[in-house]
């Protein structure tokens, strides 16, 4: 399996869709389970291996460098900021550029993503699954699961777990789950900018060259307001036991 200690954590979103919550917050810094939503992938980046985290910020991105100034515990993280945003793709394209990632492969995490492992460490799993066939593997969750609005869902995947698009008018039984494993080649040829990483996935998924693993484990959807109270309740009755 290859042994990843490199990270990108997007954390410059405006979190509009969060407010109020976040008019005077980052969403990367509302709580759940009395801790804050970026140091939840913090510590599963820290327990897969993960080393270095480069943390991308914009909103309110003075709060996201003093929160991560006052963080003792690993990895270590570099935050970069960004004056104006360059969107998913475009924030870990500039990473790369600037040689902050290496040559090796890489996460690439939102640093809303809120998971629970199952049985085997999701990233564990998402290494395992780069085995040369592809340049990137994206981790997706059963949208049924998911009590949130995620829509008709994101993929479908084949019986070798390859996965294509959800198409117009239909329901897609997988949602895109906020974690990918990357290698330099599955952003090669992105120039500089602001682009999503969907256009990344896009020409990936064209060339045959992205996987998929399904996370066996829980995952919480944190969109709106309403989606943080109802994971709140859920740790708080214990539904999902303990996230760290």
């Amino acid at each position: 399996m290859t042994e990843i200690t490199q990270a990108v954590l997007l954390a410059a979103g405006n979190g509009l869709r969060m407010r109020p919550l976040t008019d005077h917050t980052p969403k990367p810094l509302l709580k759940l389970g009395h801790r804050a939503l970026l140091d939840h992938a913090l510590d599963r980046l820290a327990e897969a291996g993960v080393q270095r985290v480069v943390v991308n910020a914009h909103w309110q991105a003075e709060q996201i460098a003093a929160h991560l100034a006052a963080r003792q515990e690993p990895p270590a993280t570099l935050v970069r900021p960004e004056a104006d945003l360059l969107d998913t793709g475009g924030a870990v394209a500039a990473a790369l550029a600037e040689g902050l990632l290496g040559a090796g492969a890489f996460y690439v995490a939102n640093s809303d993503s809120v998971w629970l492992d199952g049985p085997r460490p999701a990233l564990r799993r998402l290494a395992a699954a780069l085995d040369g066939s592809v340049d990137g593997v994206i981790l997706v969750h059963r949208t049924f699961l998911v009590q949130a609005d995620v829509g008709a869902g994101d993929f479908f995947l084949d019986r070798r777990g390859a996965p294509r698009r959800r198409e117009e008018r239909e329901v897609a039984p997988y949602i895109y789950a906020g974690v990918t494993v990357a290698t330099p080649a599955l952003f090669a040829g992105f120039g500089a900018g602001r682009f999503s990483m969907n256009q990344v996935w896009d020409r990936a998924l064209a060339a045959g060259r992205l996987g998929a693993v399904v996370h066996d484990g829980l995952w919480f959807h944190l969109s709106r307001p309403e989606d943080l109270a109802e994971a709140e309740h859920a740790l708080t009755a214990q539904v999902t036991g303990a996230t760290t």
